[in-house]
This record gives C-alpha cells, sequence and structure tokens, in this order.
C-alpha cells in the first residue's frame, strides 16, 4: 500500500531576524521543494502549513512560512519533517518516489531469477544505487541507470534487470 504523505525534507535552522527557515531536502533537490505551496508537518496530512515564498540558499530551500513570520515562531519548526501529498506531484514518466521501490522484488529480465529485495536507495553523488537484500542475506548494490534497469512495475512490485557481472554472484 502506497503512503500518501510522503517524507520529503527537514527543518534545519533559521534565517535572518523574519522568519525564514531552512529546508535540507531529502528528495532530488531543494529546487523541488521550492515548486511547493504547502506542506504538511505529519504523515497523515493534518497539520499543513502554506508557504510564501521560497527560494534556494545554498543547496537548501529557504522558505517563508504563513503564521511563521518571526525568528522565535519558526524555531519550533526545527528539526521537524516535511511531508507533501503524492496527488500534488506529477512525476515524468520513468520516474519514481523512492518510498515506492523500497520493498519491490529485483529479477533477472531473461531467466526471472529472484536477486532479492530493495531494502534502500542511496546517491553519492553519481547514480542513485539500489540497495538489494538477497536471498542467501547479503547485501548487493544495483546502479539504477537505464542500460541495466529493464522495467519498473508497481503494481507486480517487481523491478526487470540486466544483471552486471559480479553484483549477485555469492562468493564461496
Amino acid at each position: 500500500m502506497q503512503k500518501q504523505y510522503l517524507e520529503v525534507g527537514k527543518f534545519v535552522t533559521t534565517h535572518g531576524i523574519m522568519g525564514e527557515i531552512k529546508a535540507y531536502p531529502y528528495c532530488d533537490s531543494a529546487d523541488f521543494l521550492c515548486e511547493f505551496d504547502e506542506f504538511y508537518l505529519d504523515d497523515e496530512g493534518k497539520s499543513t502549513v502554506q508557504v510564501i515564498d521560497a527560494r534556494i540558499h545554498k543547496n537548501m530551500a529557504l522558505l517563508q512560512l504563513e503564521g511563521y513570520e518571526t525568528i522565535e515562531k519558526s524555531q519550533k519548526l526545527i528539526n521537524k519533517m516535511i511531508y507533501i501529498n503524492r496527488d500534488d506531484v506529477d512525476l515524468p514518466e520513468g520516474r519514481y518516489f523512492i518510498q515506492d521501490l523500497l520493498g519491490l522484488s529485483v529479477m533477472d529480465e531473461e531467466t526471472n531469477e529472484d536477486y532479492g529485495i530493495i531494502t534502500d536507495i542511496t546517491n553519492n553523488g553519481g547514480t542513485d544505487m539500489y540497495e538489494i537484500k538477497m536471498p542467501s542475506g547479503r547485501v548487493a548494490y544495483f546502479p539504477a541507470v537505464k542500460e541495466f534497469l529493464i522495467s519498473t512495475d508497481l503494481d507486480t512490485r517487481v523491478i526487470k534487470v540486466k544483471p552486471i557481472a559480479g553484483i549477485f554472484t555469492d562468493a564461496d
């Protein structure tokens, strides 16, 4: 079951004396955070905050929020997570929320061999890397690049891949 409200960042510090607050993005970029007019302060969508202004500052989103026009008010948000409603985002073809990829089975495109389950997705600047827990218990890391990702089916919860030599081979 898909989560409706997705974690996209965290308020980390205030900026200036007018209540602006910096948000560290857990998504592709701070630009993505700046596209929203509303954020949720919980994962059930019960508490919302309206965005008055948003801009980029040192790879973070610098936000002015309605009701938080002073530094004292904004300080109350520090360390709180930021959520969005998935219905507010129209992802381009072939793009997925990380939350939706976690738990998917990874299978060989030709043999249907089960390589394991995606347990985490990281990015060290080059490309996303899928952390896959194999049936043996070993963890493998697979680059999420078009040449090796054949298909992603969220309905069947399966990603088909073209394996890279040595990645899924257990050492004896």
